[in-house]
């Protein structure tokens, strides 16, 4: 941990971890961009033997998140999926895993194609009523794998409750922190015991690379870890940790802004007769509300929603002058998708609805643009695509 371990997040953002060249003095950390290091004798070297296994700016990145998240092992990968790959790796043959019913669609693509080869199984159960979770428990279930907010439908799970049933049947707690990030929850703090990122999303906040994180308090676990990340290989190149680094110094006043520009748009959208339902955990009327209140500091900046009947999808996408269609969220830019046919797409319909996640349902990642403006851009759509 660094001298600025017991500040405030919002300084730790930009001095936490490895914030400076040791060497130099230089206020950034350079991008240590080789593949490997020089020897004195065959064993003994500077600390560095080859990147995969470790890289100065990768560790750099991996000290600043575990601090920000209030853990002590850090470990970052070539995407947010290497991340959730390489965790439930951890498992073995016959284990099983309770997982939300709403998980990404490359959450549940990756266990349902991938994984289930291996004889790792899941439950996939409602996790915002704890009593599912102590329902879907069994002799080979060893881990609960929460998403929240989820994604799309932005329900909320306490992780305080869900962490104190799964430490009394002896489980891991694993959960996505990516749409809140630590600014927002630290969700170790809660009881979990691994933390996942996708940090292409908010932690990178540019739509410019493709990262993932993980954060870890127990020693073990982080051993087991950082084998996996060497053993499998996906780790983060230098350029990206330098990249991500960079991001993160303005994930506080980005988010700010975020926040505040979602809390304005979902305040006219409200307003809105077209609009027959709005997902946000920052809304009284969300079922997550008080939940969310008492372990995050805000509701974030997704937005889902559904329409009435009567709109056209393609015409409110087109209509759109600032919002882009695009997968992906967390950038400074504002974007919409339809996670039916784009996120969630590898999920079965059946499985989806039976989740709540149906056709008519959009997922708006607010950005940083003036709000009046965004809100101007979205309801004007809507309008334009009743039929």
């Amino acid at each position: 941990m660094s001298k600025y371990s017991n500040n405030n997040i919002s300084t730790k953002l930009i001095h936490g971890g490895i914030s400076n060249d040791e060497h130099t003095g230089a206020v950034n950390v350079p991008i240590y961009q080789t593949s490997t290091y020089g020897q004195e004798v065959p064993g003994k070297h500077k600390g560095w033997e080859y990147s995969r296994s470790g890289n100065p700016t990768r560790k750099a990145l991996e000290e600043l998140i575990a601090e920000l998240e209030n853990g002590k092992f850090g470990f970052a990968f070539a995407s947010g999926l290497a991340a959730i790959s390489t965790v439930v790796s951890l498992f073995k043959p016959g284990d099983e895993i309770v997982i939300s019913n709403d998980v990404y669609g490359g959450t549940f693509r990756i266990l349902d194609k991938v994984f289930s080869k291996y004889d790792i199984k899941y439950h996939q159960v409602d996790t915002s009523n704890l009593k599912n979770i102590e329902d879907a428990i069994n002799d080979k279930v060893k881990a609960i794998y929460i998403e929240t907010p989820s994604n799309p439908l932005l329900g909320i799970t306490d992780i305080d409750g869900a962490s104190k049933i799964a430490k009394a049947h002896g489980l891991l707690t694993i959960v996505d922190n990516t749409f809140y990030t630590p600014y927002i929850q630290r969700p170790l703090e809660l009881g979990a015991d691994i933390v996942i990122h996708s940090a292409t999303k908010y932690l990178g906040g540019h739509s410019d690379l493709i990262a993932g994180l993980v954060v870890v308090n127990d020693e073990k676990l982080a051993e087991e870890i950082g084998f996996l990340q060497n053993a499998i290989g996906a780790i983060l190149q230098p350029f990206d940790s330098f990249l991500l680094i960079r991001g993160i110094k303005t994930l506080g006043v980005r988010l700010d802004r975020h926040v505040a520009n979602a809390e304005y748009i979902v305040n006219e959208l409200s307003k809105l007769e077209d609009v027959k339902k709005i997902y946000y955990p920052g809304l009284e009327s969300h079922p997550g509300y008080e939940t969310n209140k008492k372990q995050a500091k805000n509701g974030g900046a997704m937005i889902s929603f559904e329409l009435t009947d009567g709109h056209d999808t393609d015409t409110l996408f087109r209509s759109l002058k600032i919002i882009t269609l695009a997968e992906s969220l967390g950038g400074v830019e504002s974007l919409i998708e339809h996670p039916a046919s784009m996120t969630h797409a590898s999920i079965p319909k059946e499985i989806r609805e039976a989740a709540g996640l149906g056709d008519g349902l959009l997922r708006l990642s607010v950005g940083i643009e003036d709000a009046k403006e965004l809100a101007e851009d979205i309801i004007g759509a809507i309008k334009k695509s009743r039929k």
